[in-house]
């Protein structure tokens, strides 16, 4: 008992802040020390689970809950092993960050995973709102853990938490948590909570979206939005349409086959996170002319202003049966491969630009009169595919507030333009998706990527981009999706996804532009604005937060961004805090 009770004093000398991201619905940490070792004993519904280091899913579209769940502890217990953070970055210089190794130690003597319900295809592939993300988790002073929650996508979050409540020694051989005992029960304000990838301006291989999908988790965000064609290049190959990614991609080989589009869909559902393919249209769809003729108009035309917000130009020619059939072998080549993952398929919808029409010889208009019956026409039949497969179509917001398009009460829309767009949207009944990108354009603010020649010179220095300034986290942490919407309409807003358009994004800085600015639109949508209190959640209390996870990022294999000073992260909150004058 006395050792113990000096154990219990000397972790609040070296606690690191109460670090949980994003910050669960209920939580009491206490002060007390426990270590934990590899061997510590898993169960699953009562039997044993191997913790075999390195275990990953079988392939396949058959997905099996225990599986899924001892996959998650295998990583939960590579995060804890080997991928850990020594915490010297959170405390202040010099101080006594980690406890001294007592000979006896107090230590995790079993977790326990209980799942109480069944899963269905649903989980696998859930509308959202479907599945049941909620977990609870306690952790006793005696050393047992135990994790319940009614689905095994619930008891993954509940294996990150768990994770993130234990440091590394920096003797390199103990693990640590200064948090016992612990109750936590969780779950989240929004059903889809998302990051958009952008392939088209920049290819990414597929190493890189799992490692976005493996931090989407980490953060608790269920959706990628796989935004994976668009004027610039076409990667994605089509079997029935094989000239599409031949002549499209940027060079042969960057390109995503049938069996690397099945294996990013298969690792996302293992981590809880459903990908939503999208093919945009009828805009944003001109590199099809390399391929095919006859199926658009308007590509790579010059001046481009007059047809599309930046080259190359490029539309579906709207009254052409030749479109009908391209669509035809498109949809069916690609989504009875995808919809056993994924509830959604995105149609795209932004940016249609009238003049296109202008040019296409079956139309030679472009009045929204002519214009409207003939859209009206391609969303039937393209929502009607994508229903046939049994998916759910998304749309950008334009389809409403520019065309007044008819659409099903099914159908997502996801708003980007701001100017209260959601609020309006919601209140009219619509399904909302929020991607406002007045907060949560993660590549404004880099500058403009296009040419300027001595004639617009002037006009253009000093060569900003469209949406600059640089969303920051504390403006994309401050946003709520569901400002001023009654408590009934508020529901019709489903969630958000911040957007990574990659015109000026490679590789290189993929992880730096996303993390750990995404994460702070993570919590938003996992944990609300409002905290327990009724008060919005501070800068204050989220930066040492936000300074832990991006730590743990890092040493888990994504290179997040620092966004404070170190000096910041190593002392108070009010050390850094800027007072008004």
């Amino acid at each position: 008992m006395l050792l113990r009770t000096c154990l219990a004093l000397a972790a609040l000398a070296f606690t690191p802040a109460s670090a949980l991201w994003p910050v669960p619905r209920n939580v009491s940490l206490g002060d007390e020390l426990l270590f934990i070792e590899p061997t510590v004993k898993v169960t699953y519904n009562g039997k044993c689970l191997p913790t075999i280091p390195g275990y990953t899913h079988p392939p396949g579209a058959k997905f099996n809950s225990r599986n899924i769940v001892r996959a998650g502890v295998a990583r939960a217990f590579k995060a804890i092993f080997e991928d850990n953070i020594v915490p010297w970055m959170l405390s202040k210089p010099h101080s006594q960050f980690e406890p001294e190794l007592p000979r006896r130690r107090s230590k995790v003597v079993s977790i326990n995973i209980i799942q109480t319900e069944e899963d269905d295809d649903t989980t696998f592939r859930p509308l959202a709102g479907e599945l049941d993300e909620s977990y609870n988790l306690t952790l006793t002073s005696d050393g047992v853990a135990t994790i319940r929650a009614a689905s095994s996508i619930g008891c993954l979050y509940g294996l990150e938490t768990f994770l993130q409540l234990f440091f590394e020694h920096s003797s390199g051989s103990s693990w640590y948590t200064p948090h016992a005992p612990v109750s936590i029960q969780d779950s989240p304000e929004f059903p889809h909570r998302g990051v958009l990838m952008d392939t088209s301006r920049h290819w990414f291989s597929v190493d890189d979206i799992k490692r976005t999908i493996d931090a989407l988790s980490w953060n608790k965000m269920n959706r990628l939005h796989f935004h994976v064609t668009d004027s610039q290049s076409w990667p994605l190959e089509i079997p029935s349409l094989p000239l599409l990614a031949e002549r499209g991609s940027y060079r042969k080989g960057l390109t995503y086959s049938p069996a690397d589009i099945a294996s990013i869909y298969e690792y996302g559902v293992h981590r809880g996170v459903e990908v939503v393919m999208e093919i945009d249209m009828p805009s944003h769809i001109g590199i099809i002319d390399l391929a095919y003729e006859d199926i658009v108009v308007a590509y790579n035309i010059q001046p481009y202003q007059w047809y599309c917000a930046q080259p190359p130009c490029g539309a579906l020619r709207m009254n052409s049966t030749r479109v009908y059939d391209f669509l035809d072998k498109l949809f069916d080549d690609i989504l009875p491969r995808v919809a056993p993952y994924s509830a959604y398929w995105h149609t795209g919808g932004d940016e249609m630009n009238r003049n296109d029409s202008m040019l296409d010889p079956d139309v030679r208009s472009n009045s929204t009169e002519v214009l409207a019956p003939l859209l009206q026409r391609f969303l039937d039949y393209a929502h009607g595919k994508v229903r046939e497969y049994g998916m759910t179509p998304f749309v950008w917001e334009e389809m409403i507030t520019d065309w007044d398009m008819d659409l099903g009460e099914d159908v997502v829309i996801q708003s980007w333009l701001g100017g209260g767009a959601v609020k309006e949207l919601a209140e009219a009944g619509h399904k909302v998706i929020d991607s406002n990108y007045n907060f949560w354009y993660l590549d404004c603010g880099r500058g403009a990527w296009l040419n300027f020649g001595p004639d617009a010179f002037q006009q253009f220095y000093p060569f900003n981009d469209w949406c600059g300034p640089t969303k920051s986290w504390p403006l994309i942490y401050q946003h709520n999706p569901r400002a001023g919407l009654s408590e009934e309409d508020a529901k019709n807003v489903l969630g958000g996804e911040v957007a990574v358009w990659a015109e000026s994004i490679d590789p290189n800085t993929l992880d730096s532009i996303i993390w750990p600015r995404a994460s702070a639109a993570g919590e938003v949508l996992w944990s609300g604005r409002v905290d327990a209190s009724g008060n919005n959640r501070t800068q204050s209390n989220a930066m040492p937060r936000l300074s832990e996870i991006r730590e743990r990022m890092v040493a888990r294999g994504v290179r997040a961004a620092a966004f404070t000073q170190q000096f910041c992260t190593q002392g108070g909150t009010d050390d850094c805090r800027h007072m008004a004058v």
